[in-house]
């Protein structure tokens, strides 16, 4: 298949930084963003001093309104936008072509991943999942950065990592599909977790082990719908777990953070927070993990937090509490 041309969905930090990161490979790259100021700063100034400051945009990305077609599709808005964004775009324009999904969430109401929000906007397209351990801030600036790219087909899911591939963006093709994104959605819930843990002041041992029974819940979920445990052993599972969960640069840990010090959702959102999926996935996580039948207390637990219904103090002593078992 034809893999020259790319559009990148999303004029954002990820967006942004998704399409420096294809340009730098040699791929001619559009950039699609909503915000005509944007549009106009990459094309004359090539810079997003909004999302990424004052780092200089590679001359080969050029910022569009509207969509346009291209050899590959990279979808990199919010979770929670994603069937808006698609619905902006007729389904022929995708059909029989790589769509790139980089959203690391779950869609509130239907609880559907971002590989199933695409199945029923564009049916004829073909879906792959780009996860992993990276912040955009990296991949803009040219940082070494290693992602997941999973897809139904071996051979064809190889011919497009490499076609993505660049000085220091380097994709290692897979096939659990369906792993990677549940994996990449629950690193998100987890890291509030995280963030809450040291913004109580609990500790790095009680951090540490809460990583390491996030890691084995998150196994539970991912192999009851249908991925694979071995997944979490790469850079979707425990390499992003790690990054999301240990650093103040993760949103979601920063909100998790700012939870742990006793704030409320609701006054973390109002003063400006910046997007965590987690807030919006943790609720269908939850919902998930009662479908499938998988104890997932460590959701439960991050449930309880976002709505307020616990303090974080209380929500470690339950479930220090809870009855002991063999770790195996």
């Amino acid at each position: 298949m034809r893999l020259e041309t790319v559009t990148v969905v999303g004029g954002g930090a990820w967006g942004s930084a998704l399409a420096q990161a294809a340009a730098t490979a040699g791929r001619p790259v559009t950039l699609i963003a909503r915000d005509e100021k944007i549009v106009d700063e990459i094309n004359t100034r090539h810079t997003n001093t909004r999302y990424l400051g004052g780092l200089a945009l590679d001359v080969r990305i050029v910022a569009e309104s509207l969509f346009v077609p291209a050899d590959i599709v990279v979808m990199a808005v919010p979770a929670q936008a994603t069937r808006q964004a698609l619905a902006a775009i007729d389904p022929e324009f995708l059909a029989r072509r790589p769509v790139v999904l980089t959203a690391k969430g779950l869609e509130t109401g239907t609880l559907e991943r971002q590989s199933e929000i695409l199945g029923a906007m564009a049916p004829l397209a073909v879906p792959y999942v780009l996860s992993g351990p990276s912040f955009a801030a990296d991949v803009a600036a040219g940082r070494p950065t290693a992602v997941t790219l999973a897809g139904d087909g071996a051979s064809d899911t190889s011919e497009l990592a490499a076609a993505l591939a660049g000085p220091s963006l380097r994709p290692y093709a897979a096939d659990d599909r369906v792993g990677v994104e549940i994996a990449g959605a629950l690193k998100n819930v987890y890291a509030l977790a995280c963030g809450a843990v040291e913004g109580a002041g609990l500790g790095f041992s009680a951090r540490s082990a809460l990583m390491a029974r996030a890691y084995a819940e998150m196994a539970r979920i991912v192999t009851a719908m249908g991925g694979s445990a071995t997944t979490l052993t790469g850079l979707a599972g425990l390499g992003d777990l790690t990054l999301s969960c240990t650093t103040p640069q993760s949103r979601n840990y920063t909100f998790g953070l700012a939870l742990g010090r006793g704030e409320s959702t609701q006054e973390i959102l109002a003063g400006g927070a910046g997007l965590a999926e987690g807030v919006a996935t943790a609720p269908v996580a939850a919902e998930l993990a009662e479908r499938f039948e998988v104890d997932a207390p460590l959701v439960a637990a991050v449930n309880q937090l976002l709505t307020g219904v616990a303090s974080i103090t209380h929500i470690v002593a339950g479930l220090m509490a809870r009855p002991l078992k063999r770790e195996s």
